[in-house]
């Protein structure tokens, strides 16, 4: 039998596939959402644990996230992308006002889909980068905003800065998710109408508010409500 010469270990590492780093990415991806579904916890996943998933060394988790918070806030854009490209779709030439319902409906039916990611992602101050919420730049907010701009191009809303009515929505959206989550045994009926429910309600109140005006109070909404013909 022929011996063969032991490996030279000066001699040069072997390249790694092209495309693999990419793979190992996701991969590492994929495991931190697993791990946080189970916990539920930021605190509670390690960097070993999703070594472990992987089936790498720890050290190979920190070539591509410098940290557990890089990870984790990594997890959360990921999850806010996977919610752009839900907000994105529609039917061509649907009214702005029925897009921006869905649209709302469609964040908070996500949020029931994956109740551990979404209060990581909106309720952890892990997701903060400085002092603007790591949400505000996602592809999702950014589809509210175009929504919006639609709307008060149709003279649904009034003309100005998207930016408040978007948080006034999100606020809406957030609350009713939260909720759903927190409080499934009330009497909500069926999860999907209610949800609808209250964007429509949100989404129609401040249109109306804001054609009152500003200072409008409810004695301004009352009276306004009894000048309009019965039902």
């Amino acid at each position: 039998m022929t011996a063969h010469p032991p490996p030279n270990p000066s001699s040069p590492r072997r390249r790694a596939r092209r495309g693999s780093g990419e793979q190992l990415h996701g991969k590492i991806l994929d495991a931190a959402k697993q791990l946080l579904a189970e916990t539920g916890r930021a605190e509670a996943m390690s960097i070993r644990a999703v070594a472990d998933v992987v089936g790498v060394t720890s050290p190979s988790i920190y070539l591509h996230f410098a940290d557990k918070d890089s990870l984790v806030q990594a997890v959360v854009a990921d999850l806010f992308g996977e919610l752009g490209e839900r907000l994105g779709g529609g039917t061509p030439g649907e009214p702005p006002l029925d897009k921006l319902c869905r649209q709302g409906t469609a964040y908070i039916m996500f949020a029931l889909e994956s109740p551990e990611h979404y209060r990581l992602a909106t309720m952890s101050a892990s997701t903060e980068i400085g002092k603007v919420d790591l949400v505000l730049q996602t592809t999702a907010f950014a589809h509210f905003h175009q929504t919006i701009t639609e709307c008060m191009d149709a003279g649904i809303f009034a003309k100005g800065d998207p930016t408040p009515v978007a948080l006034d929505l999100w606020a809406a959206a957030h609350g009713i998710a939260s909720l759903l989550i927190a409080k499934p045994y009330l009497p909500w009926g069926d999860v999907t109408e209610a949800a609808d429910r209250v964007m429509r309600a949100t989404a129609m109140g401040l249109s109306i508010s804001e054609y009152l005006g500003a200072d409008a109070t409810p004695a301004d909404f009352v009276g306004w409500r009894a000048s309009l013909p019965p039902r």
